[in-house]
């Protein structure tokens, strides 16, 4: 039995338990059953993603050094990680990006008029993503 097929071959969509088959009597039962937890509709390089995280206690900087990537990209991997699982960003979370991503425009629209030095805004651009 192979445990790590979620997803059609075919087209790639989910698919859906309809038999269940008991090993020792055979017994078998049809129908249309759950998939069980949402933790089983990962596929296997987002279930290794989720036991990296929380072996790293959730803590992205350690991920970084065990994945090798840079934090952006474990940043951005978590996120779909989160969406594939049903998490969706809060309000608050989506409003604070946003937030960030004007301040980032404003700070290299001030660098380009030359308001302030390359130092100035990489300072203050590394001061907005904390």
């Amino acid at each position: 039995m192979h445990s790590e097929v979620s997803r059609c071959p075919a087209c790639r969509g989910p698919l859906e338990a309809t038999e269940l088959t008991c090993p020792e009597c055979q017994l078998q039962v049809r129908g249309r059953f759950g998939r069980g937890c949402r933790f089983c509709t990962l596929d296997p390089e987002q279930r290794r993603l989720l036991d990296i995280f929380l072996s790293c206690r959730g803590v992205l900087r350690d991920m970084e050094k065990v994945l090798g990537l840079s934090y952006p990209t474990v940043r951005a991997r978590v996120d779909a990680l989160l969406a594939a699982l049903g998490y969706a960003p809060t309000k608050a979370e989506l409003e604070a990006e946003q937030d960030q991503t004007v301040r980032r425009r404003e700070i290299l629209a001030r660098l380009e008029a030359g308001e302030i030095t390359a130092e100035e805004a990489a300072s203050a651009i590394r001061e907005i993503s904390g």
